[in-house]
Formats: C-alpha cells, structure tokens, sequence
C-alpha cells in the first residue's frame, strides 16, 4: 500500500500522544513551556514544508502555501491536453507525499496547514478527466498491466484525498469552468466542493461504452444516493455548479469569477470552526465508510470493461481526444 495510506492511524496515534502528554503534564515547565513547544514545532514544520516543495520538480503543476490563512495551493498547469497524464498524477503524489513525511517528523500537535486546494491555471477548465489517448494506446495493445497501474495510481491518490491524507486539515476542490470525466471524480474526492455557477460537471464515458470506474460511484452515492449516482454516471449529462448544488453535490457555490473569494469568506468565517468542521467530515465518511479496496475492485471492472471496448468504441475516444486538442489550441490561440 502507499506510504500516504499507511500513516492513516500511525499519525493519528502519535499526534493524540503526544498532546495528552502535554495536558497531562508530561512536558516541564508548565503552560508557556508547551505553548514553547508547539510553537516551535510548528516553525520547524513551515520551514520544513517550505524546502521540501522548493526543491520538488513539478512538472504541470504550480504549489503555493498562504502560511497566514494556512492553506495550500496546488494549481493544475497543463502543458498540453488539460487531463490527468501521468505526469500530474506524479505531482499529485509528490505534494501528497510531502505533507505527510513532513507532518510525520515534525508531529505537530495542532498543524499549521488547513486546507488543500485544488484549482486550475486553466481559464474555463479545471481538469477533462483521465487520458484518454493514453487509454486508447494501452487498449489496443491489449496492456492490461499499464492500463491497472494507471487506475491504481487514480484511487491512490482519491483515496488519499478523501481522507485527508489523515491530517487535520479539509481538502477542497475550487472549480471554474469543466470539470469532465475523471475530472468530476478528483473533484468529489475532496471534502469540500467549491464550484461556479457555469462550471460544468459531467460524466460522459458512456458515449465509448465505458464508465467512471475511479471513484465517480463510491464518492456520487456518498453525497447524494445510490440510485442517484447511477443515473448521472447512465446520463452521461452536463450539470452546471448551481445544479449541482442544488443536488446537493457542490457545497460552496459561487458567482462566475468569485470562486477564490467565496473561498476566502469560508475559510475567514472558519476560523474558529475548523475542528468542528473537520469533526463533521469525519462524521460523515464514518457514516458511509470507504475503502481503498472498495475503490481497487471497482478499479479493476473498469479496467475489464475497458480491454473490451470494440474499434468503433476507441474511435469514439479518439474523437474525443481530437476535440480537446482542438479546444486547446483555439484557446492558446486566443491567449
């Protein structure tokens, strides 16, 4: 299993040690020593984090950290079709990777970092899904082992980000624009869905006899139900943010252009509440629990399905597949 699953317990056991420690007297020097202590820890975690992504080579992403309002920012920057290649997902990895290594050393008792926000540099798309010419060439070589390892890395990754990668902090989803396919899916992974009234949401894999088999079920029947779910994946319609609201799907919804800054609003009126609203997620994931290994099986009817998709069927996704290049370079065009 991923090193960032592992620590799902492993962190949570160290950090509440040592803060019952603390309360329980187990530092010295009464309560300006602990205070002491845990600010300190939480200057060797900045600095730690700070360097740790310095010397990170991303390659189409952007990450910032806003160490005031305790957030990081992770920007999607597409070098050629605005999809999950191999390359972002190697990214995604990277940043998830490094906030729990470096939360791991430093066991702060309260971590400084809130939030992790995924948003897109991309004007009028956040992210088109999975790559589809990647699944194309892999299908009709029949690799079944390159088309699995890819799917794995997906639910990883979702996976982590559902739960938070086991910190203490609310991963968000800042939509603007399309968010497609695979696209949806990172977006449901988070704990809190910030989206546009024009963004739009969809899942359109069964246009080539395919389905959302990396999580799009497992977090759709999660937030709304099951029956609800299969009817937007059978569908495969386009929602709009305010639709998806409305459904219950998008939990902040936004003005066009104001996403960053409805952001902002909650994140200012949250101070105070984020335990508690931490506490709710959590709340809510133990109600309706997910596992990595519920995510892999379906993983693997997907990759079944996928490996018996006809030519007419790959035709369709390489058509697909045109349309978003042609998308692409109209935009830079314009730029």
């Amino acid at each position: 299993m991923d090193q960032t699953v592992e620590t799902v317990e492993v962190l949570a056991r160290r950090r509440a040690a040592r803060v019952g420690s603390m309360i329980g007297g187990g530092e010295t020097g009464g309560a300006s020593s602990v205070a002491d202590n845990v600010d300190k820890r939480e200057r060797d975690w900045k600095a730690e984090i700070e360097s740790r992504l310095m010397v990170e080579r991303f390659e189409e992403a952007e990450v910032d950290l806003d160490h005031e309002r305790g957030i990081c920012w992770f920007w999607f920057r597409f070098h050629k079709r605005p999809s999950f290649t191999r390359a972002l997902l190697r990214d995604v990895g990277r940043l998830q990777h490094a906030l729990v290594s470096t939360a791991n050393a430093y066991d702060a008792p309260v971590l400084p970092l809130k939030y992790v926000v995924w948003a897109s540099r991309t004007p009028g798309v956040w992210n088109l899904g999975g790559d589809l010419k990647l699944f194309a060439e892999l299908i009709r070589t029949q690799d079944r082992d390159g088309l699995t390892e890819y799917a794995y890395k997906v639910t990883q990754e979702g996976f982590a980000n559902w739960i938070s990668m086991n910190l203490p902090i609310i991963t968000v989803a800042m939509v603007q624009g399309d968010a497609l396919g695979g696209g949806f899916e990172a977006a449901l992974s988070s704990n809190l869905i910030v989206a546009e009234k024009s963004a739009r949401f969809g899942l359109p894999e069964t246009l080539f006899s395919l389905f959302p088999g990396m999580g799009a079920f497992s977090f759709l029947a999660r937030r709304t139900t099951p029956a609800t779910a299969q009817r937007m994946i059978m569908s495969g319609r386009i929602y709009t943010g305010e639709e998806l609201f409305d459904l219950g799907v998008v939990d902040i919804l936004a003005e066009d252009g104001q996403a960053e800054a409805a952001f902002h609003d909650y994140v200012a009126k949250n101070v105070r509440r984020h335990a508690a609203s931490r506490a709710i997620i959590k709340s809510r994931q133990r109600f309706h629990p997910l596992t990595l290994e519920e995510m892999r099986d379906i993983a693997d009817l997907w990759v079944d399905t996928a490996m018996s998709l006809t030519d007419r069927d790959l035709r369709k996704m390489e058509r697909l597949v045109a349309a978003q290049d042609r998308r692409r370079e109209k935009d830079e065009a314009s730029e």
